[in-house]
């Protein structure tokens, strides 16, 4: 008989399980992400800013929850790609707000096509009715909305 997996108490806690899934998922999406030389922060920012713009930094610190100083270093790091800007914002000339160049818009869309593929990879040992029934029980335990 084969021996028993360590740690059988924790591994059958949904907490460890879910962790395990996460830490799954995030490493496939870094794989997609990787290949089209975006990092998953980096992504998330983009991500924000297309759905915000024309955004003050700070708003936009806000709404994907990264400390000031982390958010400046991956602006400056899209900036110097050419993939956003940072204007004076419109509402106060004392603030910046950042927006997507096109190129910008265009990378996202392939980062956001190989997240998609990565998270399908994911959840492929799940039927459609499953991944549905899954993502509504996430929803439901994550406290978050579609």
């Amino acid at each position: 008989m084969p021996p028993e997996a360590p740690l059988p108490a924790i591994r059958s806690l949904p907490s460890w399980l879910l962790g395990r899934a996460a830490a799954r998922g995030r490493a496939l999406v870094a794989e997609a992400l990787a290949a089209e030389g975006m990092r998953m922060w980096h992504h998330v920012v983009l991500s924000a800013v297309r759905d915000l713009a024309p955004v003050a930094q700070a708003d936009l610190g806000r709404g994907v929850q990264l400390d000031p100083k982390d958010l400046v270093g991956i602006l400056n790091d899209l900036q110097s790609a050419g993939l956003v800007v940072r204007e004076p914002d419109p509402n106060d000339r004392r603030k910046n707000a950042v927006s997507l160049t096109d190129e910008g818009a265009s990378l996202l869309k392939r980062c956001e096509k190989a997240a998609r593929e990565a998270n399908d990879a994911l959840l492929a040992p799940l039927t459609a009715a499953e991944r549905d029934q899954f993502m509504d029980l996430l929803i439901r335990i994550s406290g978050t909305q579609r």
